[in-house]
C-alpha cells in the first residue's frame, strides 16, 4: 500500500474554471475521504471588475479584479471541501484574439516548460493518483485552457516515475444540445449567433460513444451551484446561475472526462475516477 491518500489533482485556468467542469468530482471525492488538490494557473485579471466594468473599459483595474477573485476562489474551495489550493498566478491572457494574449506576464506567453517545471513541482509533492485538466483546445479554444492542457502534459512527462490516471474534461454532444435548448428556455441574451458561430458551438465536446468516463455527481449539485455562486463578481457571464439549483443539478449532475492516460486497466467506459486505484 502507498504511504499516502488517493488524491485528485485538478489543473485549472481560472478562478470559477474548478466549480464548471469539476465541481462535482472535487465535491464528491472530497466526501469519500479523497484528497483533493487544486491548481489555478492564472489570477483572472481579466474578469468583470466591480459593477460589471469589462476588462479594457475605463476604471477596470485588472490587479483590484485578481484580488477579488482570489477571494472568491477560497470560498468556492471551502464550498467544495477542497483539501489543498495552489495557484501559479499567472497574469489572465483573457479570449483568444485579446489584446492581453501578447503581455509578456500573460500565461499564453509563458514558455511552456517554466510552467510544466513549476507544476511538476506539485505533482511531486502532492502525488496525485489522477489528474484531471482540458483537452488540447482547451475544450472551447480560450488560451489560458489551450496552456494549461499544455503545461500539464509536459509536467507528467517530466515526473515519469508518477503513473497516475490523466483525464481530459469534455461533455457529450447531447448534453449540448439539452443545454442549447436550456438557454433558449432561459432566454439567454444576445443577438442570434451567425451560422459559423452557431456550427462551432455544436462541435464543442464528444460524441456521447467517445467519452470514456461517466461520473453521476448529482448528489453534489447544490455544493457545484453555490461554488459557482461563490464567483459573484462574474455572475453575469455565468449563465448556469439564472436557471436556478434543482434545473442546474438536473443538466449538470454527470461530469464527463476522456481518459487519456491509465496503468490500472480499469474497462471503459467506467463510472469512477479511481476506478482501477480501489
Amino acid at each position: 500500500m502507498n504511504d499516502w491518500p488517493l488524491t485528485l489533482m485538478a489543473v485549472h485556468a481560472h478562478p470559477d474554471d474548478e466549480a464548471t467542469g469539476t465541481g462535482g468530482v472535487l465535491a464528491r471525492y472530497a466526501a469519500e475521504g479523497i484528497r483533493t488538490v487544486l491548481v489555478t494557473c492564472t489570477d483572472g485579471g481579466c474578469g468583470d471588475g466591480p459593477g460589471g466594468v469589462k476588462p479594457g473599459d475605463p476604471g477596470h483595474d485588472p490587479a483590484a479584479v485578481a484580488l477579488m477573485r482570489r477571494q472568491e476562489l477560497q470560498a468556492s474551495c471551502d464550498v467544495l471541501k477542497i483539501s489543498h489550493l495552489e495557484t501559479l498566478d499567472y497574469a489572465d491572457s483573457g479570449m483568444m484574439g485579446w489584446p492581453t494574449n501578447d503581455a509578456p506576464e500573460s500565461f499564453w506567453q509563458t514558455p511552456v516548460q517554466e510552467g510544466a517545471a513549476r507544476l511538476a513541482e506539485l505533482l511531486r509533492r502532492y502525488r496525485p493518483d489522477v489528474v484531471v485538466t482540458y483537452d488540447e483546445n482547451g475544450f472551447y479554444g480560450h488560451p489560458d485552457h489551450i496552456q494549461a492542457n499544455r503545461i500539464t502534459m509536459a509536467a507528467l512527462a517530466m515526473t515519469e516515475e508518477l503513473t497516475p490516471k490523466v483525464y481530459w474534461t469534455t461533455a457529450p454532444r447531447s448534453m449540448m444540445q439539452r443545454f442549447g435548448e436550456t438557454m433558449r428556455e432561459f432566454g439567454a441574451d444576445g443577438p442570434e449567433p451567425d451560422p459559423a458561430e452557431a456550427a462551432a458551438v455544436a462541435e464543442i465536446g464528444l460524441p456521447d460513444e467517445e467519452i470514456t468516463t461517466w461520473v453521476d455527481t448529482s448528489a453534489f449539485g447544490g455544493q457545484k451551484f453555490d461554488a459557482l455562486a461563490a464567483h459573484a463578481s462574474q455572475g453575469e457571464n455565468i449563465f448556469f446561475l439564472k436557471m436556478g439549483q434543482q434545473r442546474f443539478t438536473e443538466l449538470m449532475g454527470v461530469e464527463t472526462f476522456v481518459r487519456v492516460q491509465d496503468t490500472t486497466g480499469a474497462a471503459v467506459p467506467e463510472n469512477d475516477l479511481f476506478a482501477g486505484l480501489r
